[in-house]
């Protein structure tokens, strides 16, 4: 084998391994936003909890279990509720995600990206590419 063809052989085996880190990165990437968003559902689930408890005991303790006044009880009723509630919400998001998909014309995701990318200007990775002056927030939200 020669010069030429053990640098081609290393490179092609670069090639895959920085796909193989890539790929890594992405599910990883995945993992740390399904982590922040679980917490944080938790913590405001239970921060809105601790709340109605401290607002009215007697009505929470009254909501825990089902009696003859109230056939359901409170906590069964909210998680159907949570239940119907996301089952909208994931149907919702895919119908619209679908939908602008359609009239796109696009057939994969590298295409979704040229076409935003076409449509939206780019954003300054830099903060010297966006300018060196502070941006005035007041000047921002002023109706024109």
């Amino acid at each position: 084998m020669t010069a030429v063809n053990e640098n081609t052989a290393v490179n092609a085996g670069n090639g895959s391994e920085s796909d193989d880190e890539a790929k890594l990165q992405i599910i990883k990437g995945a993992a740390f936003l399904t982590t922040v968003a679980s917490a944080g559902m938790i913590a405001g689930f239970g921060s809105t909890l601790a709340l109605a408890k401290k607002k009215s005991p007697d009505w929470f303790s009254k909501g825990v279990a089902a009696t003859a006044a109230a056939p359901e009880s409170g906590a069964s009723l909210a998680l159907r509720a949570l239940g119907w509630g996301s089952l909208y919400a994931w149907c919702g998001v895919g119908l619209l995600s679908v939908a602008v998909w359609k009239v796109l014309g696009v057939h994969s995701l590298s295409e979704f990206r040229q076409k935003m990318q076409s449509f939206f200007p780019s954003i300054p990775r830099t903060a010297e590419a966006a300018g060196s002056e502070p941006l005035d927030w007041d000047s921002v939200f002023k109706s024109k």
